[in-house]
């Protein structure tokens, strides 16, 4: 359930029988308390996890069910973005469900780091992923309580206007209140270190409250962003154990169900730090060693490594870097090996990085994985790195040539052109895009469906227009008309930033502390009355 668990009276009542058996607690209101327990239901980052958990294997199950009921998610890199992302999806939609947040590790890098913008290559404070949860959560609880205070302030004025009916409907809304608290799937890249380092990080991940932890198959010291090149997988075993680290970490802070995302890279990774471990023919470590670049040979020459295969000598072929390559052609295979073994070892969900979004590609894993484990879901990241309108331009134009039909009005190499916005093209490949969610999480068994960096972007774009326009002719009239005006006009919360900050909950507070000696920041010649209208 995402409302909250007991009455408004129930609690009032709860709160009256210890505030009765203290009688030295002169000036403690029952209502009061009830309305401040009320907006903080969730004590700590551990109630968040455990409540957060049960809703996603909810969700999942609802997805096996129905694949329509797929997942979403954007990332954000401030508890602000995350809180006026709730904020919106209840004002549009009227629900969070099927709603979350996700944390990227490369927003991290890039914005939160005392190092200042860093490639997303695990070079930040580690702790600084877990901050963020915590802040995240800091801002959607605070989403509740200035949410819940308005609700109070209106049961309020109904008992006080002596309407009853009101105040009972008032009273109903607060007993059936829909927290802004949702999942987050939160990057903990590939661990930050060994089996024990990932450990530690996520028992400070779960207590921040991430019931959701993505981890990927990378060597922590060489982790590369999945759309970058120069990444290094590790052997299964060794991923394996920070999977079982993940999980007992979770255990240990009584988060059971908690969950565990196994991202794989190994479509666009072609180098490995290390040739796996073997004990015989046809075992995992041997699997994985199949897919190395080797050359029989016949003689061992100065410093060279070799492997036995088949009764041969094989020289894997090393780089001056000291790393070992895969055969060419072996990514999807390795991805479907990694999977299975995943799953098999603990893992909740998959993440495949692909380097473009082709869903009959992914479809195409996601089918051989399903074979062995038939309720193999994925999260899938809609990346911000495809160029989405040239993908799919390119995927219609393929389509179209394949079917014989004429593209001899299209060129190719220039599909991106603003030239074919409006063609047929154009709009058949939108509306790919426009239905790429729900057709891939039919076609390809994608759970939930997330963009890494939107709000990096959004944050870029929005400020160029401010800045272009207030800086320019427009002045003050280019925040007013592009800002203001719209915040009032679209019923944007924040456009109140006081009530935003917190003022109306801590005017709240000071009249519970000091009755009519409070002295209350929300008063007539409050300017943020201005916005009343």
């Amino acid at each position: 359930m995402r409302t909250v668990s007991v009455t408004y009276q129930q609690t009032i009542a709860e709160a009256g029988q210890t505030i009765e058996t203290e009688r030295n607690w002169d000036g403690i209101e029952a209502e009061s308390v009830a309305r401040m327990r009320l907006q903080n239901r969730f004590r700590t980052g551990l109630d968040i996890a455990k409540y957060t958990a049960k809703v996603m294997r909810a969700d999942m199950a609802a997805y096996d069910a129905d694949p329509a009921n797929y997942t979403q998610s954007l990332g954000c890199w401030h508890g602000f973005i995350g809180q006026q992302k709730l904020i919106s999806i209840k004002k549009h939609f009227g629900t969070t469900k099927g709603r979350y947040l996700y944390l990227s590790g490369w927003m991290v890098a890039a914005l939160r780091s005392e190092f200042g913008p860093l490639p997303d290559q695990s070079m930040h404070e580690k702790t600084s992923v877990p901050a963020l949860v915590h802040e995240l959560y800091t801002f959607l609880k605070q989403a509740d309580a200035r949410e819940l205070g308005g609700l109070f302030r209106d049961l309020d004025k109904a008992h006080e206007a002596g309407d009853e009916l009101e105040a009972k409907r008032i009273e109903h809304a607060i007993d059936n209140y829909e927290t802004h608290v949702v999942p987050i799937i939160a990057d903990i890249d590939a661990g930050f270190g060994n089996a024990e380092a990932t450990y530690l990080l996520a028992k400070k991940f779960i207590e921040a409250g991430a019931c959701c932890l993505q981890i990927e198959n990378q060597v922590s010291d060489e982790k590369q962003c999945g759309h970058q090149d120069g990444k290094v997988t590790v052997p299964h075993e060794d991923f394996i154990a920070k999977i079982r680290a993940i999980r007992y970490a979770f255990m240990e802070m009584g988060v059971d169900d908690g969950l565990i995302v196994a991202r794989t890279d190994s479509l666009g990774a072609g180098l490995t730090k290390q040739i796996a471990f073997t004990r015989e023919a046809g075992d995992i470590g041997d699997q994985y060693n199949s897919f190395l670049d080797c050359e029989e040979v016949t003689s061992v020459g100065h410093g060279e490594v070799l492997i036995s295969r088949d009764g041969k000598l094989m020289k894997p072929k090393r780089l001056p870097s000291n790393l070992y390559q895969f055969r060419s052609g072996t990514g999807e295979d390795r991805c479907v090996l990694d999977c299975i073994e995943a799953l098999q070892k603990g893992a909740d969900l998959l993440w495949i990085e692909t380097e473009k979004p082709h869903i009959a590609q992914i479809g195409g894993m996601v089918s051989r994985i399903r074979e062995v484990i038939p309720n193999a879901k994925l999260v899938y990241n809609n990346s911000p790195s495809f160029n989405w309108t040239l993908n799919f331009r390119q995927q219609v134009f393929d389509a179209w040539e394949q079917a014989g039909k004429d593209t001899s009005a299209y060129d190719r190499a220039r599909l991106m052109s603003i030239d074919y916005d409006g063609t047929e093209l154009g709009i058949e490949a939108d509306e790919r895009i426009r239905t790429f969610q729900r057709d891939a999480a039919r076609e390809a068994g994608i759970f939930h469906h997330l963009i890494t960096l939107p709000t990096y972007h959004t944050a870029a774009l929005s400020t160029d227009n401010l800045a272009k326009e207030y800086f320019g002719e427009a002045g003050m009239l280019g925040y007013v008309k592009a800002v203001q005006r719209e915040e009032i006009r679209q019923g944007i919360a924040c456009v109140k930033h006081q009530n935003m900050a917190g003022s109306d909950i801590g005017d709240d507070h000071k009249e519970y502390f000091a009755g009519e000696a409070a002295l209350k920041a929300g008063g007539a010649h409050n300017t943020m009355n201005q916005f009343a209208a």
